[in-house]
């Protein structure tokens, strides 16, 4: 009788953390961009609006960016807001494009995410608040950092012409 009784614990308990989240809107994580959900709908396509604005996550070694080398730099999807740098790229087998730092510690903002029932640190953009992915404390480099990002989420500035190779929105930025 004792074994039913712990499992059910188990499982109410692991129901419940899932059920926490951290507050979206704190004073020192407030995105400069603000719109409305119509607004982010009018401006973004389908699948980009579902990664960074409810969170969610393409399917692993599918995205544009995953397997990318090339000299330049990886923008926001939704602003524009330079994110990371090429020189900071590397490849992790995860099946998302990985970074070992920033291009500028003010470029995002980190918050704890207990979705899915794990502690994880969810990545977004300083500028307009969009789900970029999250950060891992198991990279490779000598930062010991895996940001690990949707290739939806970011647009492409190549160093060699600097010009963006992908468009996420519907409309010009």
């Amino acid at each position: 009788m004792k074994s039913p009784l712990l499992i059910f614990s188990i499982l109410l308990l692991s129901v419940a953390c899932q059920a926490q989240e951290t507050p979206k809107d704190t004073a020192t994580m407030k995105p400069k961009i603000e719109k409305t959900d119509s607004e982010w709908k009018a401006e973004l396509a389908p699948d980009v609006y579902r990664i960074m604005r409810e969170a969610g996550t393409e399917r692993p070694f599918t995205g544009e960016y995953n397997l990318h080398f090339e000299d330049g730099s990886y923008r926001c999807g939704a602003c524009n807001a330079v994110l990371f740098s090429s020189d900071a790229k590397f490849e992790s087998h995860c099946g998302w494009p990985s970074f070992d730092k920033v291009a500028d510690n003010d470029a995002i903002i980190e918050r704890e995410d207990r979705s899915f029932g794990m502690v994880r640190t969810e990545v977004l953009c300083a500028n307009c608040g969009g789900h970029l992915g999250h950060l891992f404390d198991d990279g490779p480099t000598e930062t010991g950092m895996r940001y690990c990002i949707n290739s939806l989420a970011l647009d492409f500035e190549s160093a060699s012409d600097s010009t963006s190779t992908s468009s996420n929105s519907q409309e010009a930025k």
